[in-house]
């Protein structure tokens, strides 16, 4: 395996040696693959553009993610600049290498858009993108390309599963209770959650090489923590909440897109402030940490961030009468 990976920093040599006027498109590129990005655009497709659309991709976001922290957890790979000064760190990131985050999720999410849209215009512009961020990663030097072949092709098969998926699941839960609905989502972010925490503890005993801890922290400043479960319980967590929040207000008719532009514009205004007081109030109140009540305290804040998009902000829309 690392002859694979080593064969990849020439490559990564060559690509930052075209130049500096790279690293602005490069960076913009990275920014689409961002859990920002995605956390401004999200909102604005759910609330002003199509529901479901959005909960198709919200849904995938929470799985992706998940499961590339898995991938991750399992392959423990470094990243380039762990592991050879000969390449510059544009940016850093403390987690492992492969496969990568940004290629699987871009692949797997501007993938749900494509296969949604149903045209060619949005499948150039997908494909477009998904290069685009692709190769970002292995310019900023914190992927090999073998990284982003791997989150190529995880990330495809994804979304292969996703939409082959999507309508049966969806058929089978329009048939249960409310109760039901719940307690399978409930079960399913645990699934995910305790398969994470499963292979985490298969390599408990696994230790970093130092030199890549020192080229780490030498290259960028940032100490590796490859093994931090934070962004699994976060995605475990949102999951759970998204789908309990359909589930709690499909009996009282879904959410409806507003038929006009100034109300979608207010649904998103309302729906985000509610995501910044629950994610940010929370955050203060809620201990910190990486111990076992921390990560507890971090699963309820991310399910209510979850449940309030889904599931109360639509109902405040109903009680406030701001929808029509």
């Amino acid at each position: 395996m690392n002859g694979i990976l080593n064969s990849g920093i020439p490559i990564i040599v060559w690509f930052q040696s075209l130049g500096d006027w790279l690293l602005v498109p490069m960076k913009f590129f990275t920014f689409l693959g961002t859990e920002d990005f995605y956390l401004l655009a999200l909102p604005i497709i759910y609330f002003g553009v199509d529901p479901a659309l959005g909960l198709r991709l919200g849904v995938m976001t929470t799985l992706t993610s998940g499961i590339n922290t898995i991938f991750k957890f399992a392959l423990h790979l470094p990243r380039p600049y762990w592991v050879s000064n000969k390449v510059h760190a544009f940016s850093a990131e403390t987690s492992f290498g492969a496969p990568s985050g940004h290629a699987q999720n871009a692949v797997t999410l501007w993938g749900v858009w494509a296969t949604y849209a149903r045209k060619a215009w949005v499948w150039t512009v997908v494909i477009v993108v998904v290069l685009g961020i692709s190769l970002s990663r292995i310019y900023l030097a914190v992927h090999f390309p073998f990284d982003t072949l791997l989150g190529w092709l995880i990330g495809l098969s994804i979304l292969a599963l996703f939409n082959a998926w999507w309508e049966p699941v969806a058929n089978w839960a329009a048939k249960q209770s409310m109760v039901k609905q719940i307690g399978a989502a409930f079960a399913a972010s645990m699934l995910m959650l305790l398969v994470g925490a499963g292979v985490r503890s298969l390599f408990g005993s696994w230790t970093m090489p130092p030199a890549w801890e020192q080229a780490a922290i030498s290259a960028s400043g940032h100490a590796p923590n490859p093994f931090d479960l934070s962004g699994l319980v976060t995605s475990s967590a949102t999951l759970f909440g998204l789908l309990a929040g359909v589930a709690w207000l499909a009996p009282q008719g879904g959410y409806q897109l507003a038929a006009q532009v100034k109300g979608r514009i207010l649904h998103y205004l309302v729906g985000v402030v509610g995501v910044g007081l629950l994610y940010a109030g929370l955050k203060m109140i809620f201990p910190a940490g990486d111990d076992l009540l921390a990560y507890f305290f971090r699963f309820v804040r991310y399910t209510l961030v979850g449940f309030w998009v889904t599931g109360l902000a639509p109902f405040v829309f109903i009680k406030l009468k701001l929808t029509e």
